[in-house]
C-alpha cells in the first residue's frame, strides 16, 4: 500500500492501520513459509522436551490469534466466542513454561557459582 494512491472505497482515516495490518500479514506470511519449509518431526526432534512445549504453545497461540482476527473481519465478536476461552487456557500453559524456564535458569545461575 506504501506509495499507492488511496482507495476512495474506504475512509482515508483508516489508510495507516490498513497499510500497517497488510504489512504485518506480509511479515506473519513470510513467518509460515519459513516455519513451513522444515517438517514438524525433523524441526522437533532437533529441541529438547521444554523448547517442544513452546513451540506447540506458540503455534496454538498464533493460530487461535489468527482466528481470532478472521471471526473479527466476519463481523462476530471475539470475546462472545469459544476462541477467546482457548487463548485463555494456552496462555495459563504458556506461564507455566515460563516458570519452568526460569526456575531452570536459576538452578544453572546458582550452579555457575
Amino acid at each position: 500500500m506504501a506509495g499507492e494512491e488511496i482507495n476512495e472505497d474506504y475512509p482515508v482515516e483508516i489508510h495507516e492501520y490498513l497499510s500497517t495490518f497488510e504489512n504485518s500479514i506480509g511479515a506473519v506470511d513470510e513467518m509460515l513459509k519459513t516455519m513451513m519449509s522444515v517438517s514438524r518431526n525433523e524441526l522437533l526432534q532437533k529441541l529438547d522436551p521444554l523448547e517442544q512445549a513452546k513451540v506447540d504453545l506458540v503455534s496454538a497461540y498464533t493460530l487461535n490469534s489468527m482466528f481470532w482476527v478472521y471471526l473479527a473481519t466476519q463481523g462476530v465478536n471475539p470475546k462472545e466466542h469459544p476462541v477467546k476461552q482457548e487463548l485463555e487456557r494456552i496462555r495459563v500453559y504458556m506461564n507455566r513454561v515460563k516458570e519452568i524456564t526460569d526456575k531452570e535458569k536459576g538452578r544453572q545461575a546458582g550452579q555457575e557459582f
